[in-house]
């Protein structure tokens, strides 16, 4: 522990965000790094705890909190405060494949779950943990590791997602050559496409992928397996594949007026978005210019959402929840370490709020029905709000008759959360899935004695932190079945 009173003398700091009305001006990433003295300063603020409840990943009360990848939290924070960044940057890797990845964009279990934010601020882990890699690459501490010795053994891994990524990193690592079959034009999967340019820029991504090219993996754009490549190909030529094809099959909505043109699924919208930032395409396929937006759904996509249909100009947005609004500070029933369910002001909902003077989320309310315009497009929609009731013993949150109200609605997208891995991955394979949709696995191994699954099309839709955590522990799986032995972390 660098400083035994630092938690006591400092204050907690994170990193700044660019104001709302200067950030929608581009899609480039608005959050400003602290100087170093200032990040050394907020590592001081670690307690390094008895228990360090931050690295400790365990279910508190349903949720998770804590880091799942069980980040060596404390003392790289140690490292950070006593100027040993290269140090710090060795510990973090021993269990982090891609801190880059996950300091930008995870939700940060690990400070739900941090001592210090009992009583006072937890430790700002998130920001330290991008630091300390931007630091390594900005440093050329990050370079190439190419195996001395390889197995002999080869490995498909179909999708390159987090979790693709993550399998594909440990076992290219461990000595096994390893390809990765990604559908799309560019190796990432939600990665690329999935996230905003302004979360996530995709440099970023793309030095990653080049980085794990030199290391000797192979990367296969444009390849969906099960329709455009054989999967018996893969068994044939292959000693082992991972399925890590995500959670893709979008929830949809079932109301009168779905076929409308001018409504569309979040993910679709978010990438051709993205395709059109990063130069793919020469316009946005999809535009929110002049238009009133109806996003359904709260969360990180519907958010996402939000943010994206500023910056390509909207009229106005609208964000419907299905529950109701969270508290504004934790409630006696969610003590520390739980998870706090409480209320999130995100980056997209700040910027509607600084553009349109007020929040654009409605809580517990859907869509309804979908109305077309004189143009034959989409117009407006009928909203209906919610309330929870019991129905067969579980409660479930129904329609309050007389309660539709009509928005105009110029473009609606459906950001309303997956319902498992696209049929067609599973079917290739001959696998089996279960009642939600996700992969069926026994410890990442499915029937196929040669295929794992890992990631969201097993686990069912996650963050990006369990996408990798995932990715490892299903990589330790596949070594094993290869080698008989794994030393895997």
């Amino acid at each position: 522990m660098g400083k035994t009173t630092g938690f006591l003398e400092y204050t907690r700091a994170a990193n700044t965000w660019k104001p709302p009305l200067e950030r929608i001006r581009d899609f480039e990433e608005f959050k400003l790094p602290l100087k170093k003295a200032e990040r050394q300063t907020q590592a001081a603020r670690c307690m390094n705890c008895g228990v360090p409840f931050c690295q400790s990943g365990e279910n508190f009360g349903g949720m998770f909190s804590g880091c799942p990848l069980h980040n060596l939290i404390p003392e790289w924070n140690d490292e950070i405060y006593n100027g040993n960044w290269r140090q710090a940057l060795n510990r973090l890797l021993k269990t982090s494949n891609f801190p880059e990845f996950t300091g930008r964009v995870c939700p940060a279990l690990c400070e739900a779950a941090c001592t210090c934010g009992m009583l006072d601020s937890s430790v700002t882990v998130h920001d330290n943990e991008l630091a300390i890699i931007e630091e390594g690459f900005r440093q050329g501490w990050v370079q190439p590791r190419i195996p001395a010795v390889r197995s002999g053994k080869r490995v498909a891994v179909v999708g390159s997602g987090p979790s693709g990524l993550a399998v594909a990193d440990q076992l290219n690592h461990r000595g096994h050559g390893v390809t990765v079959f990604e559908r799309e034009d560019a190796p990432g999967g939600l990665l690329m496409y999935g996230i905003p340019n302004m979360k996530l820029d995709k440099k970023i991504v793309r030095r990653r992928i080049d980085l794990m090219t030199a290391e000797g993996v192979e990367f296969r754009v444009n390849a969906d397996v099960g329709n455009t490549v054989d999967p018996q190909r893969l068994l044939n030529d292959f000693d082992a594949v991972v399925l890590c094809c995500g959670s893709k099959t979008p929830r949809d909505l079932n109301v009168p007026g779905r076929e409308t043109p001018g409504v569309h699924f979040a993910v679709d919208y978010l990438t051709a978005a993205t395709k059109k930032v990063v130069g793919k395409t020469e316009d946005f396929a999809v535009t929110a210019q002049g238009k009133s937006i109806v996003i359904v759904g709260g969360g990180d996509t519907g958010n996402d959402c939000v943010g994206t249909a500023i910056r390509q100009g909207c009229a106005a947005v609208t964000q419907l929840e299905m529950m109701g609004k969270p508290a504004e500070e934790r409630l006696p029933n969610n003590p520390w370490p739980q998870w706090p369910r409480v209320l999130k002001t995100d980056y997209g909902q700040q910027e509607a709020i600084a553009v349109f003077g007020h929040d654009p989320r409605i809580y517990q309310t859907t869509v309804k029905e979908i109305r077309p315009g004189e143009d034959g497009n989409i117009g407006s929609v009928v909203t209906v709000k919610l309330e929870s009731r019991q129905v067969d013993g579980r409660f479930v949150m129904a329609p309050v008759e007389g309660s539709e109200e009509e928005l105009p609605c110029g473009l609606l997208l459906i950001a309303a959360g997956f319902t498992g891995c696209q049929s067609y991955a599973a079917d290739a394979f001959g696998l089996t899935r279960d009642n939600r949709g996700s992969i069926r696995t026994i410890n990442y191994r499915t029937e196929n004695p040669k295929v794992f699954a890992a990631g969201d099309c097993r686990r069912g839709q996650s963050l990006v932190v369990w996408a990798v955590t995932e990715g490892r522990a299903c990589a330790r799986e596949v070594d094993l079945a290869l080698m008989g032995y794994t030393n895997l972390l």
